[in-house]
Formats: structure tokens, C-alpha cells, sequence
């Protein structure tokens, strides 16, 4: 106990010489730094700037791409093509209840998390080929909203099914 108790003390007493020799260090190097007036266009340049680009992903992330699409139906398969690129698009599907549904999955992202989709209520996990279109296939029984993600969770979509 005695042992750590003193090599705490010296460290403690390392630490506050080291800091006290940087805080006198910085007080006597102060003096060179010297504050450099802007100009006020300049200034104001940037901060529009920076409120554009804040403005620019916001859009970008919650309204550029739709929201969501309604599965048509051919031959008594109710299809939706979804692109793969930097999320899911559209990213809420919905369907009905009872008849058999395709999502045809066209992957243009190469990122390895979208390599794989995963949909846990329909028991479907299936992998996407790069700039290729996957079907993935079930038959939605229950009425609700279900998640879709890929393969690490980072990106969602959502089947919604109706009557």
C-alpha cells in the first residue's frame, strides 16, 4: 500500500511540473501571437457558407429522395424496384396483405454493408450482386409495418401492409 501510495505522489508531482512548466511556457510565448483582423465580408462569406452546406445535407438526407411507393401488380405478383445507393429508395414500400410480393433490389452502392438485406419478420436474408437487380420474394400474412435492414443494421426500409 505504502508502495503505491508513493508512486502515485511522484506521479501526481511529475504531472504538476510538467503543467506548470507548459503554463509558463505559454504565458511567456504569448506575446508572439498576434490576433489578425478580417475583414468583415470575409467573415460573413463564411458563415453563409457554412449555413448552405448545413442547408445543402439536409436536404439531402431527409428531403431529396422518396419517401415511399406503392407496389404495382403484374401477373398477380404485387413488384417494387428498390435502389441500393447510399440507403434504400424508396425506403417504405407498401403492399397487400395475402398476395405474393417482389422486391427487385438494384445495388449500386459498393459499400460491403449493403451487400446483404435482411427482412427478420419474413425469415429472409438474401445477398445483393453489385450493379445487378435481386428479386427477393415473400407473402406478407399479417397487417403491420415491417423493417428491412442490411447486413450491419446502418440502413432501413420498411414494408407496410394493408388490406
Amino acid at each position: 500500500m505504502k508502495k503505491l501510495t508513493s508512486i502515485l505522489l511522484s506521479m501526481g508531482l511529475s504531472v504538476g511540473i510538467a503543467s506548470s512548466m507548459s503554463a509558463q511556457e505559454m504565458k511567456h510565448n504569448s506575446a508572439k501571437f498576434q490576433p489578425i483582423e478580417q475583414p468583415i465580408t470575409l467573415k460573413i462569406a463564411i458563415a453563409l457558407g457554412g449555413l448552405s452546406l448545413i442547408g445543402a445535407q439536409l436536404w439531402w438526407f431527409l428531403g431529396s429522395k422518396p419517401k415511399s411507393q406503392k407496389a404495382e401488380i403484374s401477373d398477380g405478383v404485387q413488384e417494387v424496384t428498390i435502389t441500393v445507393d447510399g440507403g434504400y429508395v424508396p425506403s417504405l414500400v407498401t403492399v397487400k396483405r395475402g398476395q405474393p410480393v417482389r422486391l427487385q433490389f438494384n445495388r449500386r452502392d459498393p459499400s460491403s454493408c449493403l451487400e446483404k438485406v435482411l427482412f427478420p419478420d419474413f425469415h429472409v436474408a438474401q445477398d445483393l450482386t453489385l450493379n445487378q437487380t435481386t428479386p427477393v420474394e415473400f407473402t406478407p400474412d399479417s397487417l403491420g409495418v415491417f423493417q428491412f435492414s442490411c447486413g450491419m443494421g446502418m440502413f432501413h426500409g420498411a414494408i407496410a401492409v394493408e388490406e
